[in-house]
């Protein structure tokens, strides 16, 4: 009577407990709100952990996803370095230049104008040119490429995210499905045990009920391991101290409805970093391809020069002939035009190359926009089936409880067997385990569409 009682009791809380299955509603979506540093109520109680305290440290400790937002950063700088460099150069130039006398008040090196030369200049410098031009303009275009993939793994990253939190939620509920199982098991093996201190029933039914109770709890023991892997596997992803000192804040089971169709659809087509990314790879083979192109042009650098170029380092000079001062301080400007004339082929090579390159990125488009197509029916179909399955196994998990309560009181009375309790059991267990694993699949499957459409579904 005692198994019979807590079997009802169990009924009866899981009840109250879940939710009904979430179904579609149009108002689904809502942009990730900015998550504060997780906190523990009290000093030494667990970390309380939300889905967005751990996308938030996720994101501030999972390498791989930091090691794409730092190329993205290497590939910004990279940009502002090629814009510079289209920018006039300030530089200050001195040198001193020693040259041997000839003896009659000249120079042996007739390049150099004294024994002691001094220089001391500032140079301002320009070189234009086409290729410098459409070099900062690719370096830009790299710069949207890694950005809009620094934001492809910032999505996949809330994949990976919800899925272990969501798994470590589901392994609690599977850990607590298998201590009540456990549990009956052996509630079952007391009452075969005494029925048959009674007459009532054979000892092939204890010895049944025994192999079933040994059962639950290897059973109990894999569900505690299960639990154990999916906290450390969030652990290691979220924390760079490896604290395991947490709980899961949120409601595995909680209320999340399916964004409508049609709007999903118009986020994912106006939204998606991959084809961005893409297209922004096409504008950069483009501009490399007039850069190279470039080869053929003539250049232009321009240079202008102040300061002095004298036997003396000094601002002013002295003529010891007429006994007068000078000033050493003087300009001078230069202005270089380079044509290409000849070099076997390379700026043609190079052409080619970019060309081909260009083509290449074309494809890679093309085949981004078909994909991100195939993507947008293939995931809201995924999440529409989580979702139309979810109510099913949540009533599959709440019949198998009844019909094992109602077994057991047959079997009690006499007019069930052993087997069709250790069925009942077996079939309790698996429902709830499939319910588990279908509310995961749900949540992954909503995560996957944030992928394309960058907003997050969260309750």
């Amino acid at each position: 009577m005692l198994f019979l009682s807590s079997v009802a009791l169990t009924t009866q809380a899981g009840a109250g407990q879940q939710p009904d299955a979430p179904a579609p509603q149009p108002e689904a979506v809502a942009k990730q709100k900015q998550p504060g540093a997780p906190s523990s109520a009290t000093p030494g109680a667990p970390l309380r952990l939300t889905l967005q305290d751990a996308l938030a440290l996720a994101r501030k400790n999972e390498p791989t996803y930091n090691s794409v937002a730092t190329a993205a950063g290497v590939a910004g700088e990279t940009r502002a370095q090629s814009r510079d460099a289209l920018l006039p150069s300030v530089n200050f130039n001195t040198s001193v230049l020693y040259t041997q006398s000839n003896g009659a008040n000249g120079v042996r090196f007739i390049a150099n104008n004294a024994v002691h030369e001094y220089i001391g200049q500032g140079n301002v410098h320009q070189v234009l040119d086409l290729a410098s031009w459409e070099t900062y303009r690719s370096a830009a275009a790299q710069a949207a490429v890694a950005k809009a993939k620094a934001e492809v793994a910032a999505r996949g990253l809330v994949v990976t995210v919800v899925q272990n939190y969501f798994a470590a939620a589901a392994a609690e509920k599977k850990l607590e499905s298998a201590t009540r199982t456990a549990d009956a098991g052996e509630k079952f093996l007391q009452l075969t045990q005494a029925l048959e201190k009674g007459g009532e029933v054979a000892h092939s039914d204890v010895i049944k009920a025994d192999l079933q109770a040994q059962e639950r709890r290897r059973q109990l023991q894999e569900a505690k391991l299960g639990l154990l892997n999916a906290r450390l596997d969030l652990a290691v992803l979220l924390f760079p101290d490896f604290n395991d000192h947490f709980e899961i804040g949120e409601d595995l089971h909680g209320n999340v409805a399916l964004p409508p169709q049609p709007e999903f659809e118009t986020q994912a087509a106006h939204n998606n970093p991959e084809v961005r990314a893409a297209l922004a790879a096409v504008q950069a083979a483009g501009h490399d391809v007039n850069a190279a192109r470039a080869g053929y042009l003539p250049s232009i650098s321009l240079d202008y020069f102040y300061g002095i170029d004298a036997a003396h380092y000094a601002v002013n000079g002295f003529d010891p002939t007429t006994r007068t001062k000078f000033s050493n301080l003087g300009s001078s400007a230069i202005a270089s035009l380079t044509l290409p004339v000849w070099n076997w082929g390379a700026t043609q090579s190079r052409v080619r190359s970019a060309e081909l390159q260009r083509t290449q990125a074309k494809r890679e488009l093309s085949f981004a926009q078909r994909k991100l197509l195939a993507e947008m029916r293939s995931l809201y179909s995924e999440a529409e089936t989580a979702l139309n399955e979810l109510a099913g196994l949540q009533r599959s998990a709440e019949l198998s409880e009844e019909s094992l309560r109602l077994t057991t009181m047959r079997y009690q009375g006499g007019e069930a067997t052993v087997l069709e309790v250790v069925d009942a059991q077996t079939t309790f267990a698996q429902a709830n385990a499939a319910y588990q694993d279908g509310a995961v699949r749900y949540r992954v499957a909503l995560a996957n569409l944030q992928t394309l459409t960058g907003v997050l579904t969260t309750p």
